[in-house]
């Protein structure tokens, strides 16, 4: 997974990444268990996050899954 960190970044601002730390996943997915956290275009999270990309302005962040970002900017989570 680092490795894929070095090289990609913001689909929408080409700004760099920071990986999201474990409180701020744990956060998340519990917001996530709620039924309390919408994407950037307003669609309900409904599966848990492994890992996250954090854009440098740290406005929103790109999930990962199954070791697999999705970066979608309408699938982005909004911080």
């Amino acid at each position: 997974m680092q490795e894929m960190f070095n090289i990609i970044c913001c689909p929408e601002t080409h700004q760099p990444f920071r990986m999201a730390d474990a409180n701020i996943i744990s956060g998340l997915n519990q917001k996530i268990k709620a039924g309390q956290l919408k994407t950037r275009a307003g669609k309900p999270v409904s599966e848990a996050i492994d890992a996250g990309f954090i854009r440098e302005d740290r406005k929103f962040l790109y999930p990962v899954r199954n070791n697999i970002p999705v970066l979608l900017i309408d699938e982005s989570i909004p911080l």
